[in-house]
């Protein structure tokens, strides 16, 4: 698979999505250990459904991006920003690193720093918001190393594996985030 180099970190970069990596996509989605830290944790994906959620993010105004390994140019997983308002300048973001040989080592707090710099320095934001439930220590983490806050709580809104837990919503401001990737094409 091709991929086109549109935000690069270190580690990673993003590359617009490419709606043929739905099959891949399909065998992360199913993947409880994978899914379970998703808001789509309960359904069951086919293949043709996740080719039509992609197109249909795509013509909705999402921004979605595939993260690619930036040493080995390996499909990792993805990330958008979506829900976007122009007229108030905010949207949400989601992540989600598939590939489990690249968790805890960085990968997607750097992806979401990449796009959340581009959020806020090419499509203007201000606001840029997240769910998260509360069982999701990794990713909680994470969010708060690129600066995220929690804004809020729906208490017991989830309920897996025979537990309650929160589900817990954070945001960040265009003033809280320093930009490392945008601002250096500025100079």
């Amino acid at each position: 698979m091709k991929y086109y180099k549109k935000l690069v970190g270190k580690k990673c970069y993003l590359s617009p999505i490419n709606v043929e990596d739905a099959d891949q996509y399909c065998v992360w989605l199913n993947d409880l250990e994978v899914s379970s830290n998703l808001l789509t944790f309960g359904q069951q994906l086919s293949l043709e459904r996740e080719k039509v959620i992609l197109q249909d993010m795509i013509k909705n105004n999402a921004q979605i991006f595939a993260i690619i390994d930036a040493d080995s140019d390996k499909l990792i997983g993805n990330c958008s920003i979506f829900r976007i308002s122009e007229r108030n300048r905010k949207a949400e973001v989601g992540i989600f690193i598939g590939d489990k040989e690249y968790w805890d080592k960085g990968y997607g707090t750097e992806a979401l720093s990449l796009l959340i710099d581009y959020g806020f320095n090419v499509l203007n934001l201000n606001n840029i918001m997240l769910e998260v439930f509360s069982y999701n220590k990794r990713a909680i983490h994470s969010y708060k190393k690129v600066g995220f806050k929690e804004i809020g709580r729906r208490r017991e809104a989830i309920i897996f594996a025979g537990e309650k837990h929160d589900e817990i919503y954070m945001d960040i401001l265009a003033s809280e985030f320093e930009s490392i990737y945008i601002k250096k094409f500025m100079k």
